[in-house]
């Protein structure tokens, strides 16, 4: 599988970024039947060494999906360490019986771990602190065009969006616009302190604008037909399914049969009915 590390390495000292990124690059990707045999060992024998391989060979994901949160100013190492986090425990949660690839399963897990480490460490958003607020957080700074002011028309075009209050918007804005970091590094600074200036880190996102609505729409339709598929289901049938895979606080197969009074093997067998009717009305 080519050179092989642990998730965790790129903390070590001696251990430097880019021979992180240099080593992850080597690691051979899994074919799909590699993958479902893999995490099929994971999920029915608790292999330890499967789940390693699984790893293992998504960490170049996990690079990238870090890249794009550089311009908040902090360590790329610390973003990609994070994003390793939540990789792992989407691993660890992960059912091949579903029939989709881990890594449409991990990018929640993964965007999860690095969404929690930058409200903790960048100071501006330390008074984020609901979920309400963190959504408007991320979501303000991907729509503000630029570092100025936003107009009136923006401030209702995004109160509008988001469904909260213009009031809401325009506190979020005043709390970042209060502390934005530079863009490029203080005249005075060192070597060291200049590489954390978002001049280093904001890469060109840049992406035709035909692709990027085709890009949504897609999304969109996919969320629409999902949501229609989950609504033909019965009501224990929708439960479950919930309960499994959108909870926060994912209830085990015994906790679930000790809430319907049926056995852990039927609430499984449920569980993968579900999922079959809504991969057939969705294919």
């Amino acid at each position: 599988m080519g050179k092989e590390l642990q998730p965790m390495d790129i903390s070590s000292p001696g251990q430097n970024l880019e021979s992180y990124l240099n080593s992850i690059q080597n690691i051979s990707i899994l074919t799909p039947e590699e993958e479902k045999k893999l995490a099929e060992e994971l999920y029915y024998n608790n292999d330890l060494e499967a789940a390693r391989k699984l790893v293992m060979a998504h960490l170049r994901f996990v690079a990238h999906v870090a890249r794009g949160y550089s311009g908040y100013g902090l360590p790329q190492a610390d973003l990609i360490q994070e994003g390793n986090v939540g990789l792992m425990k989407a691993v660890r949660k992960f059912n091949p019986e579903v029939g989709v690839r881990l890594i449409s399963f991990a990018i929640h897990w993964i965007k999860s771990e690095i969404h929690e480490y930058i409200l903790k460490n960048w100071k501006i958003v330390k008074v984020a602190t609901t979920k309400a607020q963190r959504k408007l957080f991320f979501n303000l700074r991907s729509k503000r065009k630029d570092l100025n002011w936003l107009s009136s028309d923006e401030v209702k075009m995004i109160s509008s969006e988001l469904g909260v209050d213009e009031k809401s918007v325009k506190e979020m804005e005043s709390r970042m616009n209060s502390s934005d970091v530079s863009f490029d590094p203080p005249a005075e600074a060192n070597d060291d302190q200049a590489s954390y200036s978002p001049a280093n880190y904001i890469s060109d996102s840049s992406m035709d604008p035909a692709e990027l609505i085709e890009k949504n729409d897609l999304e969109k339709h996919n969320n629409s037909e999902l949501l229609s598929a989950i609504s033909e289901l019965d009501q224990r049938s929708k439960e479950i399914l919930m309960d499994r895979w959108l909870s926060d606080m994912k209830p085990t197969l015994h906790e679930l049969s000790d809430k319907y009074g049926v056995s852990a093997e039927r609430i499984r067998q449920i569980e993968k009915s579900a999922m079959d009717v809504i991969k057939e009305k969705l294919s």
